[in-house]
C-alpha cells in the first residue's frame, strides 16, 4: 500500500478544496460540509483499498464525486414531482405554435467576454442565478455543464427519462437567460 498522509492531515490539506467543489454542486453549506465529512469517513474506512494509481487528492475527490452522485440520486425522486408542478412553465416563454412570445424574445448580449471585469461580474451573476433555480434543475444543469457529463449518464445516475432530462435542461437555460438579462445586461 502506498504511503498516505495521516487522515488528520487530510482535513488541513484538502478541506477547503473539497468544500468548494461540493458547494458548487449542492448549493447548501451544511450539505456540502456533510458530504466532505462523509468523504473523509469513507476514505478512512477504505484506506486499505488505496492503490496509489492516482494521487491522494484525486482519490478524495473521486470519493466526494461519488458522495455527491449518491446525494443527487436521493433527490432524483423529487424530479417527477417537480416536472408535474412545472408542466405549463414553458407557456411563459412560447406561444401555442412554439414561437417566442414578444416580451420573452432573447436580447442580444453586446459584451466583451475577454474583459476580466465583465467576465468576473458575469460569473458572479451566473452563480446567483444558478442559486435561484430549483434544486433539481440546478443538479441537472451542474452535472451537464460543470461536471461535463453526458446526458445518458445523467439520466442513468438520477434515474430519470431522457424526456425529463431535456425538459429540465431547457427550462434551466430559459430561467438562467432571463435572470442574467435582468440582473446583468440591463444594469
Amino acid at each position: 500500500m502506498p504511503e498516505l498522509l495521516n487522515p488528520k492531515e487530510w482535513v488541513k490539506k484538502y478541506s477547503d478544496l473539497l468544500f468548494r467543489f461540493a458547494i458548487l454542486r449542492v448549493n447548501d453549506r451544511e450539505t456540502a460540509k456533510d458530504l466532505v465529512q462523509e468523504t473523509y469517513l469513507a476514505a478512512y474506512r477504505n484506506i486499505d483499498s488505496f492503490k496509489g494509481e492516482i494521487s491522494e487528492k484525486n482519490w478524495l475527490f473521486l470519493i466526494l464525486k461519488n458522495k455527491i452522485i449518491d446525494y443527487y440520486r436521493k433527490k432524483s425522486n423529487e424530479i417527477l414531482t417537480e416536472l408535474d408542478k412545472c408542466e405549463n412553465a414553458l407557456d411563459d416563454y412560447f406561444d401555442d405554435k412554439g414561437h417566442w412570445k414578444g416580451e420573452m424574445v432573447p436580447n442580444g448580449w453586446n459584451t466583451d467576454y475577454n474583459s476580466s471585469l465583465e467576465s468576473k461580474e458575469f460569473f458572479e451573476i451566473l452563480n446567483k442565478c444558478l442559486q435561484r433555480l430549483s434544486e433539481l434543475s440546478r443538479i441537472v444543469f451542474t452535472l451537464k455543464y460543470l461536471d461535463e457529463k453526458e446526458s445518458d449518464e445523467i439520466c442513468k445516475e438520477l434515474t430519470i427519462t431522457s424526456s425529463n432530462y431535456w425538459v429540465m435542461i431547457h427550462r434551466a437555460k430559459l430561467q438562467l437567460r432571463a435572470c442574467i438579462e435582468k440582473n446583468w445586461l440591463t444594469k
